[in-house]
């Protein structure tokens, strides 16, 4: 499908008036379900919120307005939006939407609108895209996106890939985990694995999500063995293999590079989540994580005072629960701005709960939400701007909605 062809299609669904969002702030829980693959909940049902009196929601101020909302046109789930975060202020704001065997990027005019820039159909109509991920050329500036899904194929997995993340630092490394229990470590420059997460202690199920941390020293991984593992980048070994990928010459070798097999991670826990874990991102050197069970936990691996993981432990500390309503399905993720100073999820009737993060306890970070008469389906992702002033959710109906942050 040619994008100019998609543009003019898409442009039809496009709504200008933000007027008639429905928007009220609110916390709780309650359950439904969904029938899409992805979305069955699993059979084992999570913590319940706690027994008491019902408190009166304040009403507040949304930080978001609804400003436009556009359609693509297979209608599938789209279930990965990410915001290119690499270019550059006054440059435009750039993302990409993954769903079926479409990768579509768009641009946000200022103000308003959704703007189709390009479209990549895939000649697998059995393909089925889950996750996308932005870098950029060392030399040139230019932007990469890796897109995966179903296949897996493309990346060298046995099976589909959830999740891709580029490091922080270096931009031709790049995580991908996969429903085959691994994660893998790939230089894109050199096209080698540089490493493997997973065998011995690894992960017993699909792994679902995983994340670098600000300096990409630590990785913390999640799936549906309902754990979270953390592994460690700052090694002498991995920095070896990372060095040794880039002199990597398939050319002048028989054999395939040597990749690293990690087995062992350096912690591990199921006591946050007592069902699938589909979604994780480091705050700082806390972490937050969510099930399906209308929470997103903040806490840290061992004890709160501890500067330094001590060896072979085993405790967390929770810091706060953000809670929120219907989201008891899976392979729903939510998202933070760079800066990380809000924090946006959406659930399984087309709400989007809103964080203010930028608080000095997480305890005291404000809700909102934000609620459209017309989106109703479930909201697999959203995506922040690099500031935050733009606000993205894909939905399963395959609908893009666009907020703008108000002014305070």
């Amino acid at each position: 499908m040619k994008s100019t062809q998609a543009n003019s299609e898409l442009s039809n669904y496009t709504e200008e008036s933000g007027d008639d969002a429905d928007e009220t702030s609110s916390v709780g829980s309650t359950s439904t379900t969904d029938n899409t693959s992805r979305s069955a909940t699993p059979t084992i049902k999570g913590r319940k919120g706690r027994r008491g009196r019902k408190k009166i929601a304040k009403v507040i101020k949304p930080m978001y307005k609804y400003v436009c909302s556009i359609k693509e046109d297979h209608g599938q789930p789209l279930f990965g939006a990410q915001f290119n975060h690499h270019l550059k202020e006054g440059q435009p704001l750039v993302f990409a939407a993954v769903g079926s065997n479409r990768v579509s990027i768009y641009e946000c005019p200022e103000g308003s609108g959704i703007k189709l820039l390009q479209c990549y159909a895939d000649p697998d109509l059995d393909e089925n895209y889950y996750t996308c991920a932005w870098s950029y050329e060392e030399d040139t500036g230019k932007p990469i996106l890796a897109v995966a899904g179903s296949r897996g194929i493309y990346i060298g997995h046995g099976h589909a890939v959830n999740e891709l993340k580029f490091h922080p630092r270096d931009p031709n490394l790049l995580l991908s985990v996969s429903k085959d229990h691994a994660l893998r470590l790939w230089n894109i420059k050199t096209d080698v694995c540089i490493a493997i997460f997973g065998g011995v202690e690894g992960h017993r199920d699909e792994v679902l999500s995983a994340d670098f941390d600000l300096n990409g020293e630590r990785i913390m991984s999640c799936g549906m063995d309902h754990s979270l593992k953390l592994w460690r980048m700052d090694k002498d070994s991995m920095h070896e293999a990372i060095k040794q990928s880039y002199q990597w010459l398939a050319s002048r070798s028989v054999r395939p590079f040597p990749s690293l097999k990690e087995h062992f991670p350096d912690f591990s826990t199921r006591d946050i989540h007592r069902n699938y874990v589909d979604c994780v991102r480091w705050l700082g050197d806390f972490v937050l994580s969510k099930s399906c069970e209308n929470c997103i936990v903040c806490w840290k691996p061992g004890r709160l005072e501890d500067t330094q993981l001590r060896q072979g432990e085993t405790n967390v500390t929770v810091i706060h629960r953000f809670e929120y309503r219907e989201c008891e399905i899976w392979f729903v993720r939510f998202a933070m701005d760079f800066w990380q100073k809000t924090l946006a999820l959406g659930n399984q009737i087309g709400k989007t709960y809103v964080w203010d993060l930028d608080v000095t306890d997480p305890t005291q970070a404000r809700c909102t939400t934000l609620q459209h008469p017309r989106c109703t389906t479930p909201i697999r992702q959203t995506s922040l701007s690099r500031d935050g002033a733009v606000l993205l959710c894909v939905c399963d109906d395959g609908t893009i909605w666009r907020w703008n942050k108000q002014a305070t």
